[in-house]
C-alpha cells in the first residue's frame, strides 16, 4: 500500500490504479531515465507551442493579414483542442496502451506542424493549430503513465519533478526560441522546427518505449460527454471572439452563451447517469479540490490573456524585433524558472495556502504595474513587472497539481491529474478571448474621439473599422503616401489607443489574479491520497 500511495500522489493524468513497482530492467526498452528523456521530448514540444507561438503572432497576423479574431483563434483553437481531448486521452491511453496514444500523438503533432507551415491562408493555420492540440493532448497523460509505469516508486516523485521542470522550462522560454527563429529565418520556422523534433522522439518512442497498460481500463467512452463539453467551451469562446463585432446586446452573442450554458448544464446531469463518465463529478465535492481547479483557470486567464497583448506592445509599439521582444521577456522566463524550485521548497515546508495565495497576490500586482505601461515605458520598469509576473506564477505552476490530485480519491488520481491540465488550458484560451474582447471593446470605443482630438481627416465608418481592426494589434493603419506629419499623428494615435486597451485588459487581469487569492485561502494539502481506497467517498 506504500508503494500505491506514493504513486498516486504524483497526479498522472490517466484514471487506473497504478502498477505495482517494476522490477529492475536490463538493456534500453523500460529503462525508467531514458524513458523519462524521451517522453521529454515529446511534452517539450506541446509545452513550447503554447507560448512560442505568441511572438509569432505579429508577423502571422501581418503575412496573411488576418484580423484581430483570427489572431486570437491561433492560440484559442490550440488551448481548447487540448483542453477537451486530455482526459479523453487519458482514457485511451488506459485502454490501448500509453506507448501507442504517445507515439501516435507524436506523428500526428508534427505532422500538424509541418502542414501549419505549408499553410498559404489564416483558415489552415487555425486549423492545423487545432489538430496539434489533438495529438497534444494525446501526449501529455501518456508521457505521465508512462513514467508512472516504468519508475519504481521512490523515485517517481523526482521523474514527475523534473517532468515538470522540462514543461515549466519550455513554457518560460517560448518567447526567446520564438523570437530567434522569427527574427532569422520566417514565423514558419516556429512550426517547421516541430518535424525534426518529432522525428528524433518517435526513434526514442520506438527503441525505449514499453508498452504499459492499466488492469482495470475504461470498457466505454463518454462519447456525448466529449461532445457536450465541446460545444459548450467552443459555443463560449465563439460568443465572447464575436462580441465586439455582433455587439454584446446582440441576439447572436446571448444565443451562442446560451447554447454554452444549456449544453454545461447537460453535460453535468449526463455525468451523473453514464456508467463511465468523462469527469467524476463527485470530485468537486472537495472543497480544496474545487478551489485548485478555478484557480488554475484564473491563474492561466490572468498569465494567457495577459501574454497575448505584450508581445504586440513590445514589437509594434516600442518597434522591438522578435528576438529583442524574447529578450525584454527574461525577467519573466528567468524568474518562472528560478522560482518553481524555490516555491517547491515553501508549500513543503508550508502547505499550498500561504505560498498560492502569496503567489496570486505578487501576479495581480504584477498585472496591475503592467497596466501603467506606456508608449515611453523604459525597459528597465518593464523588467521589473515581468519579473514580479514570474515570481508570482511559479507557486501556482508547482502547487496546483497537489493541490488538485492530492485531495482526489486514489482511484481517481488520474482523473484529477487530467483535470489540472484541462484546467490550465482551459483558462489559456478564456483569457485570450475575454481579455481580447475588452481590449477589442476598449479601442472601439476610444479610437474615433482621439482621432478627432488629433484633428486628424475624418473617417468613414468603413475606414474606422478597419482602423480599428489594425490598432487593436498595435499597429498603425497609415494609408501609403501619408504625409510624414501626419503619419506621425497617426501612429501616435493608434499607439495611444492600444496601450488605453491593453491598460484595461491588464486591470482585468488584476482583478482577476486578486479573486483568485480568495480562492488559493480555500485549498490545503492532499489527505485522501494517504487514505487508500476507503477514501473513495470525498
Amino acid at each position: 500500500m506504500t508503494s500505491q500511495t506514493t504513486v498516486d500522489k504524483t497526479g498522472p493524468a490517466d484514471e487506473a490504479p497504478a502498477a505495482p513497482a517494476p522490477a529492475p530492467t536490463k538493456g534500453l526498452r523500460g529503462h525508467p531515465w531514458l524513458t523519462l528523456f524521451s517522453v521529454a521530448i515529446g511534452v517539450m514540444m506541446v509545452a513550447l507551442d503554447g507560448t512560442i507561438v505568441a511572438i509569432a503572432n505579429p508577423a502571422i497576423q501581418k503575412d496573411l493579414s488576418a484580423t484581430f479574431a483570427d489572431v486570437q483563434w491561433i492560440t484559442n483553437g490550440y488551448f481548447l483542442a487540448l483542453a477537451v481531448a486530455l482526459i479523453t486521452a487519458g482514457k485511451l491511453g488506459d485502454r490501448f496502451g500509453h506507448r501507442q496514444t504517445f507515439l501516435i500523438g507524436i506523428v500526428g503533432f508534427a505532422a500538424a506542424s509541418g502542414a501549419i507551415g505549408l499553410s498559404d491562408s489564416i483558415a489552415l493555420v487555425i486549423v492545423f493549430r487545432v489538430l496539434q492540440g489533438l495529438f497534444g493532448a494525446l501526449l501529455m497523460p501518456a508521457a505521465l503513465g508512462l513514467l508512472r509505469a516504468t519508475f519504481p516508486a521512490e523515485k517517481l516523485n523526482m521523474a514527475i519533478g523534473i517532468w515538470g521542470m522540462v514543461i515549466g522550462a519550455s513554457t518560460a522560454g517560448g518567447p526567446i526560441l520564438g523570437g530567434l527563429l522569427v527574427q532569422h529565418v520566417s514565423w514558419q520556422s516556429v512550426f517547421f522546427i516541430n518535424v525534426p523534433v518529432g522525428v528524433i522522439a518517435l526513434v526514442l518512442g520506438f527503441v525505449i518505449l514499453k508498452d504499459h497498460r492499466a488492469e482495470n481500463a475504461p470498457r466505454s467512452f463518454d462519447i456525448l460527454g466529449i461532445a457536450l463539453l465541446s460545444a459548450a467551451m467552443f459555443c463560449l469562446v465563439w460568443a465572447i471572439i464575436k462580441a465586439p463585432e455582433w455587439g454584446w446586446g446582440d441576439g447572436w452573442t446571448w444565443s451562442f452563451i446560451g447554447i454554452s450554458v444549456l449544453c454545461f448544464a447537460f453535460f453535468a446531469f449526463w455525468e451523473t447517469k453514464v456508467r463511465e463518465p468523462l469527469i467524476p463529478l463527485g470530485l468537486f465535492r472537495s472543497v480544496p479540490l474545487s478551489a485548485g481547479v478555478v484557480l488554475m483557470v484564473l491563474m492561466a486567464i490572468a498569465f494567457m490573456g495577459g501574454l497575448f497583448f505584450v508581445t504586440f506592445y513590445l514589437q509594434r509599439v516600442h518597434g522591438m524585433s522578435p528576438v529583442e521582444a524574447g529578450v525584454h521577456l527574461l525577467p519573466l522566463t528567468g524568474m518562472m524558472i528560478v522560482g518553481s524550485p524555490l516555491a517547491g521548497v515553501l508549500i513543503t515546508k508550508l502547505g499550498p495556502r500561504v505560498p498560492l495565495a502569496g503567489g496570486m497576490a505578487v501576479t495581480a500586482l504584477a498585472m496591475y504595474g503592467m497596466s501603467t505601461l506606456e508608449a515611453g515605458t523604459g525597459s528597465f520598469t518593464m523588467s521589473v513587472w515581468f519579473a514580479l509576473l514570474g515570481l508570482g506564477l511559479a507557486p501556482v505552476m508547482v502547487g496546483a497539481t497537489e493541490v488538485i490530485v492530492g485531495n482526489a480519491p486514489m482511484e481517481l488520481s488520474g482523473v484529477a491529474g487530467g483535470l489540472q491540465q484541462a484546467a490550465m488550458q482551459i483558462g489559456g484560451s478564456l483569457g485570450t478571448a475575454v481579455l481580447g474582447a475588452v481590449m477589442a471593446s476598449k479601442v472601439d470605443n476610444d479610437l474615433a474621439g482621439n482621432w478627432a482630438d488629433a484633428k486628424l481627416p475624418p473617417l468613414t465608418p468603413e475606414e474606422l473599422a478597419q482602423a480599428s481592426e489594425a490598432v487593436r494589434v498595435g499597429a498603425a493603419p497609415v494609408p501609403p503616401g501619408t504625409p510624414a506629419g501626419i503619419a506621425e499623428k497617426i501612429t501616435g494615435v493608434a499607439h495611444d489607443t492600444f496601450i488605453s486597451g491593453m491598460s484595461l485588459a491588464c486591470l482585468v487581469a488584476a482583478t482577476v489574479a486578486a479573486v483568485a487569492i480568495l480562492v488559493a485561502l480555500l485549498t490545503k494539502r492532499g489527505a485522501n491520497a494517504e487514505a487508500g481506497a476507503g477514501a473513495a467517498h470525498i
